[in-house]
């Protein structure tokens, strides 16, 4: 009789020192269930381990890295937007019932206290890997009681936009035009660690926890007219309509606007508001990355997902469609421009 072979958990570590890390990554690695990957403790090497090891399944994250208060929480929820599937364990400093509401708001799924036997920590990588809570009961009466009392705010629709400030909502309309980080900091005169709180924020006040949700969320016709003129111009002549318009995303994509590809290929994956339907979602995918370097991490990311479920035909089909695709939106937008200038 064949033996199964044992699971094997990749995990992160990354804590508030060289030393302590190292510590860390030898007291996990003595289990012969997991595979330690250590990080030095600074967020720009965490996040190039995530990116390099693509079979990543838990990050277990200091509470504070490069000398910030709580940087390793809010660096749990970066990881977290780019790679959805990594489960987050935070070693706590604290039981400040603050901090750990916000541990668990940036998607962690194990607070591993200081003050527990560090013999302990395999269980709660264990336990976190196959989809349960590793918590104390003070911990969880934390959560439950915020559940209760929270209202449930998450949009749906334009009025849920008016949670949002002046200055998140023009982050949201750069994140739609494609822009980087990077670019988004340069084109408001702020620092990239300033844009990605905004998004964090954003992410926590509208109830989604990555940039394709927050994309699909805003991109409606009720919606993108106020956000987007240029947008609602280019699709004038489809009337609008409360819910998203399948013709509205489709005649935006195809005027080369990537924010309306992204969500194409998201519904199109989920099933919202349309028929699901894989070939066309791994399609749009393919032609959205040509449009939008912002989100390159989340799109090959959903590509990945979709190739386990399409045949080597369906893959190269749409590749083909896609680079078709491509060419005539490159000689659309090629001819407008010589329009403009002639």
């Amino acid at each position: 009789m064949q033996t199964q072979s044992p699971i094997e958990i990749n995990v992160l570590v990354a804590d508030t020192t060289r030393m302590y890390t190292e510590v860390l990554a030898d007291v996990l690695g003595r289990d012969r269930q997991i595979k330690v990957v250590s990080a030095a403790p600074n967020a720009k090497s965490i996040l190039e381990s995530v990116k390099q090891h693509k079979n990543l399944n838990i990050v277990v994250l200091g509470s504070h890295l490069d000398e910030i208060p709580l940087h390793g929480i809010s660096l749990l929820r970066e990881i977290r937007a780019l790679r959805t599937e990594i489960k987050g364990v935070v070693l706590l400093d604290t039981s400040k019932k603050e901090v750990i509401l916000e541990a668990f708001r940036a998607g962690a799924k194990g607070l591993f206290s200081r003050h527990e036997p560090l013999e302990t920590l395999g269980k709660c990588v264990q336990q976190v890997y196959a989809g349960q809570i590793w918590a104390n009961s003070e911990q969880m009466g934390y959560a439950v009681e915020a559940l209760a009392s929270s209202p449930n705010i998450k949009a749906v629709d334009a009025n849920g936009l008016s949670l949002l400030s002046k200055r998140e909502l023009e982050v949201v309309r750069s994140l739609a035009e494609g822009l980087t980080n990077r670019e988004i900091a340069d084109h408001l005169g702020l620092s990239q660690h300033t844009i990605k709180n905004y998004l964090f924020r954003i992410f926590d006040k509208l109830g989604v926890s990555s940039r394709m949700e927050l994309l699909f969320l805003t991109l409606n016709q009720s919606t993108a007219a106020s956000l987007f003129p240029e947008l609602a111009t280019k699709v004038k002549d489809i009337a609008p309509s409360e819910a998203p318009s399948l013709a509205w995303y489709l005649k935006a994509a195809e005027q080369g606007t990537a924010s309306a590809q992204v969500s194409l290929a998201y519904m199109y994956s989920q099933g919202e508001t349309i028929p699901r339907n894989s070939n066309e979602s791994y399609f749009w995918y393919l032609v959205a990355e040509h449009s939008s370097r912002a989100l390159s991490d989340e799109i090959n990311a959903a590509k990945k997902k979709l190739e386990a479920q399409l045949t080597p035909e369906a893959i190269l089909e749409a590749q083909r469609k896609a680079t078709e695709k491509i060419k005539e939106m490159l000689r659309s937008s090629a001819t407008k421009r010589q329009s403009a200038h002639g």
